[in-house]
């Protein structure tokens, strides 16, 4: 099989649309020559300093305390419209910034649970990420419930058809994954939506492999419930906060399950009683991280100049080169591609298995290309669309392909 060349890959980086985002990072470590995890961690972008600069000199050191009232109270919300607008397919009011994902889910999970009384089961897939399993775990255990395990590829994903023996009358919630944290298989949204709906249940998915790089139409779905990371795609910097998305019509009757005074009508009133916010900000428990808000709008700022659209086009090429080279230089060394191949089906990443994957990311991390290992024997290239470029992704995978050939006889027998 040919390979495409390096000259090739030049020539697409002078054809892509988004290349000029590149600028627009903090410079890379020299010793890096490829990063290939903007699927567990996102660049920083340069103009994040300015605004954290901002934040410490001006709003923080300056203004003091005044800056609460002076927008900070409304970052939650404000920043939430601007996610849901730009990435998630959300009208204003459905998003919140805040917590983590593992926090959020709880929240979701525990909100959607009391929307739907006398239901005694809760559905997932048994190889979504630990984090969901474990809060679906924990919270059937908190009410009593029954959670119905769906066994799933591990080198594919969660489909309609093998939810709908396990979906039924006594499904109370269902939470997957939109895009599979190993597989990178992307999940009919739209199509298991409506599966859970029919069944008289509602859906919680989370996102976080999905936003920024992932067009999402959560409204038009009609998905019920969403929660999402920000550190990854969104490059918003290790622990930002995550996102909760709730569909309009389900803020009427929603309660918080863990009340805090950033969730009261008056946080100021210091009521005695509690009386929560009339919309989504009754799920704020705690007060808002600031710095990390603010980081999540850089981040989103230029995801919403880029465009979905063109971000999702961008990851679609990247990672479908990815592929071709894997096919070409790595199959012949023992590798196997476990990502769908259809464009349509595959998220933001690709999967490379190996018999020796967790030696083999160790030397590949050693030696300058930034990846991760995910057991069993999995490798996850993970290229960030506004910051990766083709001749990166290219000079990675020839990287990866001398280090193998040279490393058979000690790195392949360990």
């Amino acid at each position: 099989m040919t390979a495409i060349s390096l000259d090739d890959a030049r020539r697409l980086d002078r054809d892509d649309e988004l290349a000029a985002y590149r600028e627009r990072f903090v410079p890379i470590d020299p010793g890096v020559v490829a990063y290939l995890d903007g699927n567990s961690l996102g660049r920083p972008p340069q103009s994040t300093m300015d605004r954290l600069e901002d934040l410490v000199v001006r709003q923080w050191g300056s203004r003091l305390i005044r800056s609460w009232e002076e927008g900070w109270l409304e970052l939650p919300e404000r920043i939430g419209d601007r996610l849901g607008a730009a990435c998630l397919g959300a009208a204003a009011g459905q998003v919140i910034v805040a917590d983590s994902t593992t926090l959020c889910l709880h929240k979701a999970l525990r909100a959607a649970i009391a929307l739907r009384p006398g239901r005694t089961e809760i559905v997932t897939d048994a190889a979504n990420f630990p984090t969901d399993r474990y809060v679906v775990e924990a919270v059937a255990e908190e009410l009593g419930l029954t959670v119905r395990w769906v066994p799933t590829d591990l080198a594919a994903g969660i489909t309609a058809e093998a939810l709908a023996g396990a979906v039924g009358e006594r499904t109370a919630v269902v939470t997957l994954s939109h895009v599979a944290y190993r597989s990178s298989y992307l999940a009919d949204l739209a199509a298991i939506t409506e599966l859970v709906h029919a069944a008289g249940a509602l859906v919680v998915w989370d996102l976080c492999h999905s936003a920024g790089v992932v067009p999402v139409h959560l409204d038009a779905a009609g998905a019920d419930f969403a929660v999402g990371c920000t550190y990854k795609f969104l490059n918003a910097g290790p622990g930002a906060p995550a996102f909760l998305y709730v569909r309009a019509e389900h803020l009427p009757g929603l309660r918080a399950p863990l009340r805090g005074w950033m969730g009261t009508e008056d946080i100021f009133d210091m009521d005695a009683a509690y009386r929560p916010a009339s919309g989504l900000r009754r799920l704020l428990s705690g007060t808002p991280a600031v710095l990390g808000l603010l980081c999540v709008a850089e981040g989103l700022a230029m995801i919403a100049d880029a465009g979905i659209e063109r971000i999702r086009a961008k990851s679609t090429a990247l990672t479908r080169l990815a592929i071709e080279l894997a096919d070409a230089w790595l199959a012949p060394l023992g590798f196997t591609v476990a990502s769908p191949r259809a464009d349509e089906r595959r998220g933001g990443h690709v999967l490379l298995s190996h018999p020796n994957a967790a030696n083999l990311a160790r030397l590949f991390n050693d030696s300058g290309v930034i990846l991760d290992f995910r057991p069993p024997q999995g490798i996850r290239l993970g290229p960030s669309p506004l910051s990766t470029s083709y001749e990166e992704v290219w000079t990675a995978l020839n990287r990866m392909r001398a280090l193998t050939a040279a490393g058979s006889s000690t790195v392949l027998s360990t």
